[in-house]
């Protein structure tokens, strides 16, 4: 794949501007950096003075938001950081940044990571049973279907995919790796083909969708990562910085809507106490109590955004 081809139509970018609302010479962090369609925004706002961070595991990512960044930005002051938001801690000490004003975190997978038949996460190309954003992650979609047992099978689709033929599906998977085991993408969708019923399989898109979903989510820990970099955020948010969040289901959402509430939650002690026992002290101000949504102009001109979600808190003064 070519850095040409790795294309990101931003989402909510309207919404993503007025709520950072980034202001010259602040720091920007872009958590999920892909093809540098907000992150040239967010560091035009800030250049030249200020400094925008980006972060994505994906070299052709990096390389792509590099090359836009230069030719779109030349005035910015841009550090891009090759490794995963959960890891945020380490990459802003590398980036030996003191605090940040404005963190972005997008949590859509790019096109041209699900549409590289190689890496496995496209249930429309024949290739093995990969699903890893990162070389550094050992745990592969093939690892999951053939040494899990039914029940945790179950589990994962019914929990991160949503799926209500989980059962059936994970039944059918455990019988054909009795025989064989599930290597490719292909096989994996004809296993969960046989297994959904026909009437089932012709509304609500590819049948194999949500199965995909589960278990790219399950090899990545996609939710265990977002829960991390969302609390390392909140730590190095500098007194008044905005955290904006756009999720695309509602696990990701109940996430951060947990995480959100559990940091701007004050004192917790019984009222008849005469004095807080307790110790919680609110450190965000939650400025979302229900999610923003793209409006009907954008989910008309560009769909992926027809399920984002979007949530916003501001570091509260220590």
């Amino acid at each position: 794949m070519t850095t040409e081809e790795f294309r990101h139509v931003p989402v909510m970018l309207d919404e993503v501007l007025s709520e950072l609302d980034p202001k010259p010479g602040e720091v920007v962090c872009d958590c999920t950096l892909g093809g540098a369609g907000h992150s040239v925004e967010l560091a035009r706002r800030v250049a030249p003075e200020g400094l925008s961070l980006g972060i994505d595991q994906d070299d052709v990512a990096l390389r792509a938001a590099t090359e836009r960044l230069a030719r779109e930005v030349p005035e910015a002051s841009v550090r891009l950081l090759k490794g995963n938001f959960g890891d945020l801690d380490d990459l802003l000490v590398e980036a030996e940044v003191p605090g940040v004003d404005c963190f972005l975190f997008d949590l859509g997978v790019s096109s041209p990571q699900l549409d590289t038949p190689e890496r496995g996460f496209s249930f429309h190309e024949d290739a093995p049973l990969d699903m890893r954003m990162s070389g550094n992650n050992t745990l592969t979609a093939a690892e999951v279907v053939n040494t899990y047992n039914e029940a945790d099978l179950t589990r994962i689709l019914r929990v991160y995919g949503d799926e209500r033929f989980a059962g059936r599906i994970a039944r059918r998977i455990v019988e054909r790796r009795a025989k064989a085991p599930v290597e490719t993408t292909l096989e994996l969708v004809d296993c969960v083909k046989q297994a959904i019923p026909a009437a089932a399989r012709r509304h609500g898109g590819h049948p194999a969708r949500r199965t995909f979903q589960a278990l790219r989510i399950e090899v990545n820990h996609e939710l265990d990562v977002l829960d991390r970099g969302l609390r390392a955020a909140v730590r190095w948010a500098n007194p008044g910085g905005r955290i904006c969040v756009i999720s695309y289901h509602s696990l990701e959402d109940r996430i951060v809507k947990h995480v959100f509430s559990e940091l701007s939650q004050g004192c917790t002690c019984p009222p008849d106490l005469p004095v807080c026992v307790c110790g919680h002290v609110p450190i965000l101000d939650v400025r979302t109590r229900r999610p923003l949504v793209a409006t009907d102009e954008e989910v008309a001109a560009n769909p992926r955004s027809r399920s984002a979600l979007m949530r916003v808190a501001v570091r509260l003064e220590a």
